[in-house]
């Protein structure tokens, strides 16, 4: 399985032990003993209801573009580049998630690359889709929904897209004939222009349209002209960009089947979104780059076709070519006043990126910045120790055409949006707030849940999370002192869970600990020599020893809370450490690579090989079972799910194939805890639970929840038989419950 790239977030975070092996602790259940070796065992499946939901962390992703149904009041889309689309459901006023069907081995689905909506047929709506443009990535899907995204038919590609590369929030490459809905256009990254005239049943390639332009860029956006048709009759006038021509903007006047560049155009910068106003001017913003992370140049042009002629209505000049520089982004037109546009600044790290505002067609501007309020108060953790500001990466930006006071905009961690941006008109402050509820677009790294305390998490580019109550986003926002971009690995004393450590990467600081359960925190003051950075990191059960395995390092050892720290003898390099749950001299290691397993009974000052016979993977997640010394569950990927009773010197298969597995409280009547993996059991890809130490399991998720791919972190909750907590990659962390339970 590949990694995914994260949302851009971390960016901007960055500039801003004693006792033997095997022996229990009193009131401990006695670990059982070690089963016969041999295949797994033919394992029982059952069916069990389970609700879903979002752990509230409100936004924390890259949400790409927003698309407004141009008759229907309240419809509304929106995409992001790995957790897949949304729509606005205006009676509760939160986002509606509608690819969460998608499974893991279409996880890559999951970037959509744009949106299309039919102006004729409100129900009707289609996603390209598809994260990555590399060979190791599947292929693109066109998705089609008559129902509003209730449900949808699939149409695979012969190519790959990129809702996850450079260039994803560059306007929309799909888009639907306003006259003739049988009829859609798909720029691609690679290959060209391709149309269907079958309401995307089928596709070809289409046209004289030069391509590839920038490799992995390619076509994009493309728009017709609704006012060059009408209906019943394919739209004649169509524009397209292509992404590193000298001169990147075309025009067709026959429905996209020859193309001629449009006479007098900029040149050497890339379009990045495009709208046409009422009278026909077509207005174009434009970067040097790609984006979202670098633009140093750009501009904002308006082209007259009637007349012939380009204006340069740029609010605000970048510096040419200087570190410092910026280009534009999101841009939109009035739909009832042809003469007001918006358009947003992006790469502009310092000071920050800017919407501008005009009502006179681009000759005078107004700085949405200078006089905004913008309240976070659904999700603080986009306040980290500053006022807030308007954002960074505003890909794409939109006026409602039912409500032209009514604005929203993306950026690389929510959508913020105004009731009213008209007082800007007069030079008066406008008031902003976060319209992310029900959009959850993390990637998380990470789990805890502490006995009788929070849920603790660790993320990709947000850094992690406290969470007391989980539906609501937490007051103290995200982890601080230090502030990861990415935290990779979390931990707690099992005897003491008020003790907690947490590492990533994203600072100068990779490390850290927490006495209160994780509502506080310090750094470790010093780290092991030759760290680079995350890694894992585990304590012991009575937190009096921590061991640390920084990326591609070698595990050191603290029993004083990081003021010095000793390698830990006996381990290769690189080797994930997990803690024994009970016994506090115990922590365990596992080799991937090689298949083998590695103890240290004194409190990880060495390690010893106790056993070499498991699979070599190259994949190995493991935990050690609460409450139970010596017993460790390990998933090794493809080469499925292992237990050890007697502190990995054997261990027995339980399963095929498993990617994560947790532990949560167990059953009634039962001492052993549940346990819950990510895998196939039966035949059946999945979130699994087991009451009975593996001998049947339950089926947690369903069809409809699938969540892409779940293969990096899974938990159960220590206080709560049957709930777990899932980690997924791009739809934040999901718990589930089960119905009646």
């Amino acid at each position: 399985m590949r990694p995914r790239i994260l949302p851009a977030f971390v960016a901007v975070l960055v500039a801003a032990a004693a006792g033997g092996a095997g022996h229990a602790v009193a009131g401990a259940s006695p670990a059982a003993p070690p089963p016969t070796a041999g295949p797994p065992p033919a394992v029982q499946v059952h069916e069990q209801a389970h609700d879903w939901r979002n752990v509230e962390i409100v936004g924390g992703g890259f949400v790409t573009g927003i698309e407004y149904h141009p008759t229907e009041p309240g419809l509304v889309y929106a995409r992001t580049d790995i957790g897949g689309a949304y729509r606005w459901d205006t009676g509760t006023g939160r986002w509606l998630p509608l690819t969460d069907w998608i499974g893991w081995d279409d996880y890559n689905l999951l970037g959509i690359d744009s949106v299309a909506l039919d102006p004729s047929d409100p129900d009707r709506v289609y996603l390209a889709a598809g994260a990555y443009s590399q060979e190791w990535a599947s292929t693109a899907a066109i998705l089609r929904s008559s129902d509003r995204g209730e449900t949808w038919d699939r149409v695979d590609l012969p190519f790959r897209l990129g809702g996850n590369e450079p260039g994803r929030s560059i306007g929309e490459r799909l888009v639907v004939d306003p006259h003739d809905s049988d009829i859609l256009l798909l720029g691609t990254r690679d290959d060209g222009l391709w149309r269907s005239t079958d309401r995307g049943a089928t596709w070809a390639e289409f046209g004289d349209l030069p391509s590839p332009g920038l490799a992995g860029i390619g076509v994009g956006p493309v728009l017709f002209d609704p006012a060059s048709g009408e209906d019943g009759a394919p739209t004649p006038v169509v524009y397209a960009a292509v992404a590193g021509e000298d001169t990147p903007l075309y025009r067709s006047d026959d429905g996209g089947r020859t193309w001629d560049p449009v006479p007098g155009q900029p040149t050497g910068l890339i379009p990045h979104q495009a709208a046409l106003a009422g009278d026909g001017v077509l207005h174009v913003s434009y970067g040097d780059l790609p984006g979202p992370y670098e633009m140093y140049d750009g501009a904002v042009h308006s082209y007259d076709p009637e007349a012939g002629t380009w204006t340069d209505i740029t609010p605000l000049r970048p510096n040419e070519g200087a570190e410092d520089g910026f280009g534009y982004g999101g841009l939109a037109v009035d739909p009832t006043d042809p003469d007001t546009l918006m358009v947003a600044t992006m790469g502009r790290w310092g000071p920050v990126d800017d919407i501008f505002r005009t009502t006179d067609g681009g000759q005078n501007w107004v700085s949405i910045q200078e006089g905004q309020h913008l309240d976070t108060s659904v999700s603080p953790f986009l306040d980290w120790g500053e006022t807030p500001k308007l954002g960074w990466m505003i890909g794409d930006l939109e006026i409602d055409p039912f409500d032209p006071g009514s604005v929203r905009y993306v950026t690389g961690a929510t959508i913020f949006g105004t009731d009213d941006v008209t007082p800007a008109d007069a030079g008066a402050p406008t008031d902003w707030s976060v319209r992310a509820e029900g959009l959850e677009e993390t990637a998380v790294l990470d789990l805890v849940s502490l006995p009788g305390g929070p849920l603790i998490s660790g993320l990709g580019d947000i850094g992690g999370f406290t969470h007391h109550d989980l539906t609501t986003s937490p007051p103290a926002g995200m982890h601080q002192n230090p502030i990861l971009g990415n935290t990779t690995s979390l931990d707690h004393a099992a005897h003491d869970p008020d003790t907690v450590v947490r590492a990533g990467t994203g600072g100068d600081t990779w490390a850290a600990y927490s006495t209160d359960a994780g509502d506080s925190w310090q750094p470790f003051p010093t780290q092991p020599p030759s760290s680079t950075g995350g890694g894992t990191i585990a304590v012991s059960a009575d937190g009096g020893a921590v061991v640390w395995t920084p990326e591609d390092g070698t595990a050191h050892r603290t029993t004083d809370l990081g003021r010095t720290w000793a390698p830990a003898a006996g381990l290769p390099e690189g080797l994930t450490v997990r803690s024994d749950r009970v016994d506090a001299a115990v922590f365990h290691a596992v080799d991937p690579e090689e298949g083998a397993h590695y103890r240290s009974d004194d409190g990880g000052a060495s390690f010893a090989l106790v056993g070499d016979d498991l699979p070599a993977t190259g994949q190995a997640q493991w935990k050690a079972v609460p409450g139970v010394a010596g017993e460790v569950w390990l998933a090794t990927g493809w080469g499925g799910l292992h237990r050890s009773t007697d502190s990995g010197e054997s261990y027995v298969q339980v399963l095929d194939e498993a990617h994560t597995v947790g532990f949560g409280a167990p059953a009634p009547g039962a001492t052993a805890p549940a346990v819950f993996v990510t895998g196939v059991v039966d035949g059946v890809r999945g979130v699994f639970r087991s009451d009975d130490a593996g001998a049947t399991w339950v089926r947690v998720n369903d069809d409809d929840h699938q969540y892409g791919w779940i293969g990096q972190t899974i938990t159960g909750d220590p206080d709560r038989h049957g709930r777990v907590y899932l980690g997924t990659n791009g739809r934040g962390i999901l718990y589930a419950d089960p119905v009646g339970g």
